[in-house]
């Protein structure tokens, strides 16, 4: 009877240190996932000053638009938390779309070499945040379930682990379906 019980008493505390460890494992997935979207983040933001300072000469009468890229920016590198962060990147994505529509106005600025090696990279760079952001939100999704599903919610609750917030579409003109005009109309 005493080895049943010890047997139980054994069985019970590899279980909770087994579960404890896969939750511990996917915390740290979660936390890797959000530094990798910060790299990119961080590489987005270097290269703003750069292209705001190539084109400014030329859009001296397009001031507003530019501003408007460095205040998205400074807001952006301001933010705190997975929320905050998601919504000021999205306000400095839009910002973003909205400067290059109008450097395309500006045949000067479209043959220029290094705007186009800036757009170029700022395009990748986007590319990346958002296979970095799917990637974060796949592992927070996958830490959040463990931490709902029984009986690992016992021992998260016991350990008291945070469910990890995810990106999420927050302006909602990033929700409309874009207008493509395929005619060959001038």
């Amino acid at each position: 009877m005493a080895l049943l019980v010890l047997a139980i008493i054994a069985a019970l505390v590899l279980w909770v240190t087994l579960t404890y460890n896969s939750l511990i494992k996917l915390r740290n997935q979660v936390q890797n996932g959000w530094k990798q979207i910060d790299v990119q983040l961080k590489r987005r933001h270097d290269l703003i000053p750069n292209l705001v300072s190539t084109v400014k000469g030329i859009m001296e009468f397009e001031r507003e638009t530019l501003e408007r890229v460095v205040a998205a920016r400074s807001a952006a590198m301001s933010a705190h938390g997975t929320a905050d962060a998601a919504a000021k990147e999205s306000a400095l994505s839009d910002a973003l779309s909205k400067f290059f529509v109008v450097v395309e106005q500006y045949p000067q600025l479209r043959s220029s070499e290094n705007v186009r090696q800036l757009q170029e990279e700022l395009t990748s760079t986007e590319n990346k945040i958002s296979f970095a952001r799917q990637f974060y939100n796949d592992i927070a999704t996958q830490f959040n379930t463990a931490q709902q599903v029984f009986p690992s919610s016992v021992i998260a609750g016991m350990f008291r682990f945070q469910s990890a917030e995810l990106f999420e579409i927050t302006l909602a003109a990033e929700r409309e379906v874009p207008t493509v005009d395929l005619s060959l109309k001038k």
